[in-house]
C-alpha cells in the first residue's frame, strides 16, 4: 500500500504555521487541534516540523523565554518528507529509523498531506490482523 492510499479520502486542510510566528501562538493550535507537530512554511515552501519535542527540548534549554521566539527559531529543519507514491512500510521504516513521528507527504513538491507514526502502526496492525484471519480461515478450511 502507498501513502497516497492510506491518505486518500481525508478531508480538511493541513493545519500549519509560518516560521515567522510566535512558539506560544504555535503551541495554542497543537493544544487546540490535539496535534503534536505543525508543518511550517516560508514563503509557500515547507521549511521545517514544529512539534511537541521541539518546545520541550527548547523550555528544558531555554526555559519560559522559549514562548516568545519565532517557530523558525525552534523548529526541526530540514524536514523530512516521503512522496504519495512511497509505500507505507517503507515509510514506517524512516520514521522508525530517524526517530520522529510525523512526516509531511509531498507530490511535485508541494504538501500534500501529513501522516504520523500512529496512522502507519494503524495500517500495519490492520494488515497483521487480516493476515491471520486469512491464516485462521485457511487452517479451518483444509
Amino acid at each position: 500500500m502507498t501513502i497516497a492510499q492510506l491518505i486518500e479520502g481525508r478531508s480538511g486542510d493541513i493545519v500549519s504555521c509560518e516560521a515567522s510566528a510566535n512558539v506560544d501562538a504555535a503551541v495554542r493550535i497543537l493544544a487546540e487541534q490535539r496535534i503534536g507537530a505543525l508543518p511550517v512554511y516560508e514563503n509557500g515552501e515547507i521549511v521545517g516540523i514544529f512539534s511537541e519535542r521541539d518546545v520541550v527540548y527548547q523550555l528544558a534549554a531555554h526555559g519560559p523565554a522559549t514562548l516568545d521566539k519565532t517557530v523558525g527559531e525552534v523548529m526541526t529543519s530540514p524536514p523530512i518528507t516521503v512522496e504519495k507514491h512511497s509505500a507505507v512500510l517503507d515509510s514506517l521504516a524512516l520514521m522508525t529509523r530517524r526517530r520522529i513521528r510525523h512526516l509531511p507527504v509531498v507530490e511535485g513538491g508541494q504538501v500534500c498531506g501529513f501522516v504520523s507514526i500512529g496512522d502507519l502502526v494503524k495500517y500495519r496492525i490492520e494488515r497483521i490482523e487480516a493476515d491471520a484471519e486469512a491464516m485462521r480461515s485457511y487452517i479451518q478450511s483444509a
